[in-house]
Order: C-alpha cells, then sequence, then structure tokens
C-alpha cells in the first residue's frame, strides 16, 4: 500500500511541477476549440477529486473548497486547493486500500488510483496542448520534466 500511496504523491508533484512552471498570465490561455482554460483545468482536477470525497467520504470535505471558474483562478489558489485535495486523497486512498473499496467506484482501490491519474494525466496533455498553441514552450525541458517521476 505505501508504494501505491507513494505513487500518488508523486503524481500529484508533477501536477505542481506543471503548475510553478506556468506563468500566471498563461493561465486564461485557452486552446482554439472551445473548452477550459489551463487555469479552469487545474480546477477540474482539484473539484473532480472533491466530487469522489463526496461520494465516497464525505469527512474529507471538510476545510476543502471547490474552485468557481466565475471567480478569479490564481496559481497559489491552485497550488494551496491542489495541495489540501491530494492530502486528502492520501486518506481516501489509504482507507480504501485497508478496507478494498472506495464506495461507489469499481471494481478495486487500484483501479481508482489508475483512474485519478488518468484522469489527472488526460488534463495535463491538455494543458501542454494549450501551451504549445499558444506557443509559451520554447524548450522541451518542461515536457521531459513530466515524465521525471524518479526525481519529482
Amino acid at each position: 500500500m505505501k508504494e501505491l500511496i507513494e505513487t500518488f504523491e508523486i503524481h500529484n508533484r508533477i501536477n505542481l511541477y506543471l503548475l510553478k512552471e506556468i506563468d500566471e498570465t498563461w493561465l486564461n490561455d485557452a486552446v482554439a476549440s472551445k473548452g477550459r482554460n489551463i487555469g479552469e483545468q487545474f480546477a477540474h482536477m482539484h473539484n473532480v477529486r472533491l466530487m469522489w470525497f463526496k461520494a465516497a467520504a464525505p469527512d474529507l470535505l471538510e476545510g476543502l473548497n471547490k474552485i468557481e471558474k466565475e471567480k478569479p483562478i490564481t496559481k497559489k489558489l491552485l497550488h494551496q486547493e491542489l495541495n489540501a485535495s491530494a492530502a486528502a486523497m492520501k486518506i481516501l486512498l489509504t482507507r480504501a486500500f485497508t478496507e478494498n473499496k472506495v464506495k461507489g467506484f469499481k471494481p478495486h482501490p487500484s483501479a481508482f488510483l489508475g483512474y485519478l491519474i488518468s484522469h489527472e494525466s488526460h488534463h495535463r496533455g491538455q494543458i501542454m496542448l494549450c501551451l504549445k498553441e499558444n506557443k509559451h514552450l520554447t524548450n522541451k525541458s518542461l515536457g521531459f520534466g513530466l515524465w521525471e517521476w524518479g526525481t519529482k
């Protein structure tokens, strides 16, 4: 179980690494086709975590805040909320692996962890596409950094 929780922690640090490398002004950038801007992509990752807490462990919602896209989304806000929801997710995952279930999710906790990482990685990919479309990636270090799980 320890390695599985650590895998989620690494994954979250990769999210925060990407956020750190983005200029504050880029949070409002969007792709040519309609959809979420970069800030809203990060907010969505956090908000989906809250959705799972509501379904599987409502007690973990205490102190967590949904990020509303109608309000200003800043790097500081995103970092704070992603860290807070990650801490709660570690508790949910620990419970899930101990009890061998996640309320409202099938088939098992390992698949739930896979779902979380897949979902958020999809949005990291959308963020990277948006950065490229808006000509914000001038070097490859950020892209390579997303795959440095052994050092993040």
